[in-house]
């Protein structure tokens, strides 16, 4: 008998292969975000003035991709998962690409950070189809008992595309001076983006439909707006499905954009060596994420979730004395155990969210649910962060996620409570 991940072998790799381009794109943003876009596009005499307007920039593609979640979803679950997921991959590498061609506020002015936001608007339109789109490939086509594994084979691109791009990212700060990176250097990461597309539309482009879509069209019609069809008839598995999301992008960003951040401009910590700690955290993450789908197929995604909700909760009240204990190897563990639970809050998405919608409406809800969550969990961390710990101190930031961990473990809760109910 054929192992279920060889028989679905190329469907599994079009799915990892398009959310490690999707994140390797994000991520290299998100770095960029926390070490250069400041001086260079957001000049200030006060260092955490520039930083919290990078991360404004950062926060941008949160705001887009809500819209770009409505607008994929639309064609998703109307014509189908393959050519929405095709051109949602197009959009964002290809605004990716030209951010690494952007002129700098010392030669555009004002024009400078616009255009800026403007393609950091497209990666994140583009992003708001592809992981729900990602998702469903793996998960529609996922044999009895084993979605949640398939389910998190799309959320393995996240530490597959962190990889790749805080390896480049760190492949150029020990090959060249600050100058040059600041010069020039940065940009590559962004132009390199066109080849990791290039293979992308490679595998993707070699699908057929999931077995879900064709059924849910023979059942009946698309529907002609999924998005009045989805708000209409599953208004409470939307809600409880953003809010479920939400601790796992307050994890990420505040492990990653916000840590890194912190430790070279507060902290003093040098940035090649902030890095290696995270790269090597990375790994924690990458490991938990497989554990975690295992868990989901075994005992259930919502209570895998919950799990790492309360997980996520102690990772928050760990936050300030890890970061402030001016030991390498106290942050690197506190940075490890961040990102381990980051795999238990993110792993069992891929097939939690799905599970919440039909197959008519589900590439809506999903990518409506889960880009959502990014705007309340995602863009808002990294900036409330900083203010936080510049106001009150990290134990703030430490028990901001702890909140967001809670939120989101009572939205878990109440739909599972209501699914037992129904």
């Amino acid at each position: 008998m054929i192992h279920p991940f060889r028989a679905n072998a190329r469907v599994l790799l079009a799915s990892l292969v398009g959310t490690s381009v999707e994140f390797y794109d994000f991520y290299i943003y998100a770095t960029a975000a926390a070490i250069v876009f400041g001086p260079l596009f957001f000049p200030s005499d006060s260092s955490s003035t520039e930083l919290l307007a990078s991360y404004g920039s950062l926060a941008v593609a949160f705001v887009a991709r809500p819209v770009g979640a409505w607008a994929f979803g639309h064609f998703g679950d109307r014509i189908g998962r393959k050519s929405t997921l095709v051109a949602s991959l197009m959009l964002m590498g290809g605004s990716t690409m030209l951010i690494g061609a952007l002129p700098t506020y010392a030669s555009a002015g004002i024009w400078a950070p616009v255009l800026l936001c403007i393609l950091r608007f497209g990666q994140g339109f583009g992003l708001g189809g592809e992981w729900g789109g990602a998702a469903l490939l793996a998960v529609e086509n996922a044999p009895e008992g084993w979605r949640a594994r398939f389910g998190m084979v799309p959320q393995l691109g996240a530490p597959v595309g962190y990889v790749a791009a805080n390896s480049l990212f760190l492949l150029l700060g020990a090959t060249m001076s600050r100058a040059d990176f600041l010069a020039w250097g940065w940009r590559i990461p962004f132009l390199l983006s066109i080849v990791l597309v290039g293979l992308g539309l490679w595998v993707r482009l070699k699908l057929t439909e999931t077995p879900a879509f064709r059924a849910a069209l023979e059942e009946a019609p698309p529907p002609s707006v999924p998005l009045i069809e989805l708000l209409r008839e599953h208004p409470l598995e939307v809600l409880g499905g953003t809010f479920g999301a939400v601790a796992c992008f307050a994890v990420y960003y505040l492990a990653t954009a916000f840590a890194l951040g912190y430790g070279t401009t507060t902290l003093h910590i040098e940035q090649q060596t902030f890095l290696l700690m995270q790269l090597g955290a990375i790994v924690f993450m990458a490991i938990s994420i497989p554990v975690s789908g295992w868990l989901a197929d075994r005992w259930g995604a919502g209570r895998v979730l919950s799990w790492g909700c309360v997980a996520a909760a102690a990772a928050g009240l760990l936050l300030a004395p890890t970061l402030q204990s001016g030991s390498l190897p106290v942050i690197f563990a506190g940075l490890s155990f961040a990102l381990i639970v980051m795999g238990l809050v993110y792993g069992p998405l891929g097939t939690w969210l799905p599970s919440l919608f039909p197959a008519r409406v589900r590439y809506t809800g999903v990518s409506l649910a889960f880009n959502v969550a990014g705007i309340l969990g995602g863009a808002l961390t990294p900036i409330a962060a900083v203010w936080l710990a510049r106001e009150g101190g990290l134990i703030w930031v430490g028990l901001y996620l702890a909140g967001a961990s809670l939120v989101s473990l009572i939205a878990l809760l109440a739909l599972g409570r209501k699914k037992r109910a129904g």
